[in-house]
């Protein structure tokens, strides 16, 4: 008797990947943070954009070394399995859930805020609760429709951003030089390494696209080079606006630091633009959970394959979208904690999660190149060593610069992911299940049925 199997589907090409990593990390998020960025950065923001990418540069290396060696959908989580250890690898995937999940929850809340301040007769929740019923119904209709959305939402925010450095170049005069940027000794390099160390947080999501290598094809290749097109882009982005705000407007003064970037953007672009920006940072923020709600499914959708989570229920893939829809609506159904959660709350954990997790696939590096593939050249030492040593050092300096509050909800997390996988590995070893395999094969996963490839 046949049965039918269902896998995921390789159906992405690299745009498509691309484009999905862009729209979690959400280029309007420049203007988001202007206000904090520019204060921690003394308005050294150009400089220390620059720094930021230097030191996130070695992290997405790294990323792109293992998703070439271990081509899987479970990013970092499987990343730490296969190179240092199984049970550590569960640990790492148990924190990066907390920036996976609590991801949506920032955009569900960030997206209530804003509209609720546009329509005031319309309570938040309204809108929380419909992001929400939105987000779930297009991931689960496929992730090639959702990466199509998110094309037409970057390009939008891309396009903005074109339209306010072309307002700020007007503004250049023949007194401007561009020398000027390296000419200004009067603040520290310490507080522009501060201000960078914070800037960081603006690159985060380009990690997201390695929990879609199974449903991306010829992965090996096609993710490694999307999360450098990623980086780059999004340094783009962010350095061409930077220069030339600081080369016009060297000694801004802002009335808000929240609301820093509406203010910038009133001041290059004037009502006009600044009419236009709320719609924009809105299709942003849809965006970006868009995203990010694909890759916690994912995340949990491997989990279950190796029987980390209930197989049942987080390894199932409906069997006409081969998505994994269980999981959309269990990410749904937690997203609703925006109802409840505060926004600085929710941020701390997403910090958590993500540096736990760079620090983590830095060193998997080393361990899988260097150590056990015996990967000991000059060159090799260089690339499986010293730039993921590097990588490590700086993520390590970002996570001791976290609040006590954070480092103390993180590790709360950690001790509950303890005790969970204490009573499941007790429970399953009862049924006979066995837990955290040492090793993922390479071909394409089954949880019951013919595997469908697109």
């Amino acid at each position: 008797m046949m049965t039918n199997e269902v896998s995921l589907r390789k159906s992405l090409s690299l745009y498509q990947v691309v484009y999905m990593g862009l729209a979690w990390m959400t280029p309007m998020i420049y203007f988001s943070i202007y206000g904090i960025a520019y204060e921690n950065a003394h308005g050294m923001l150009a400089q220390a954009y620059l720094l930021a990418f230097i030191a996130i540069f070695f992290t997405a290396y790294s990323y792109g070394v293992m998703s070439k060696t271990f081509p899987t959908s479970g990013s970092a989580y499987t990343y730490t399995q296969k190179s240092i250890h199984p049970y550590l690898g569960f640990l790492v995937g148990w924190a990066l859930l907390l920036d996976y999940f609590f991801s949506p929850i920032i955009a569900c809340l960030t997206f209530g805020i804003y509209l609720h301040a546009q329509f005031p007769s319309i309570p938040a929740y309204v809108w929380i609760i419909g992001l929400n019923i939105v987000l779930g119904a297009v991931n689960m209709i496929g992730i090639k429709f959702s990466a199509n959305i998110s094309k037409l939402f970057v390009w939008i925010q891309i396009l903005f951003i074109a339209v306010f450095c072309f307002f700020l170049a007007r503004n250049l005069t023949g007194d401007v030089h561009p020398m000027g940027l390296f000419i200004q000794n009067d603040v520290p390099f310490s507080a522009i390494l501060a201000g960078a160390s914070m800037i960081c947080f603006s690159f985060l999501g380009f990690d997201t696209v390695t929990t879609m290598s199974e449903e991306t094809v010829n992965a090996k290749k096609t993710i490694p080079r999307a999360i450098m097109i990623i980086i780059v882009t999004a340094s783009i982005l962010y350095l061409v606006p930077s220069v030339l705000t600081q080369l016009i407007y060297p000694h801004l003064t802002l009335v808000n630091v929240d609301s820093a970037g509406f203010e910038i953007v009133k001041l290059v672009g004037g009502a006009a633009l600044s009419s236009v920006f709320i719609t924009v940072l809105i299709l942003a923020i849809f965006t970006q959970g868009l995203s990010s709600v694909t890759s916690v499914s994912r995340l949990l959708y491997v989990m279950g394959r190796d029987s980390i989570l209930p197989k049942r229920v987080f390894a199932f893939l409906h069997p006409k979208f081969n998505t994994p829809v269980i999981n959309i609506a269990i990410v749904s159904c937690v997203s609703l904690l925006a109802l409840a959660i505060s926004l600085d709350s929710a941020v701390k954990f997403v910090n958590f999660g993500a540096l736990t997790a760079f620090f983590f696939v830095n060193i998997s590096v080393i361990a899988q190149k260097y150590i056990k593939e015996k990967q000991r050249s000059v060159k090799h030492t260089f690339l499986y060593l010293a730039l993921p040593l590097a990588g490590a050092g700086f993520i390590g300096y970002l996570l001791s610069l976290l609040d006590l509050d954070a480092l103390w909800m993180g590790g709360v997390w950690l001790i509950i992911g303890i005790m969970y996988h204490l009573i499941w590995k007790k429970v399953s070893s009862g049924a006979g299940t066995v837990l955290a395999p040492m090793s993922i094969p390479h071909k394409p996963m089954r949880t019951s049925g013919s595997i469908k490839q697109g």
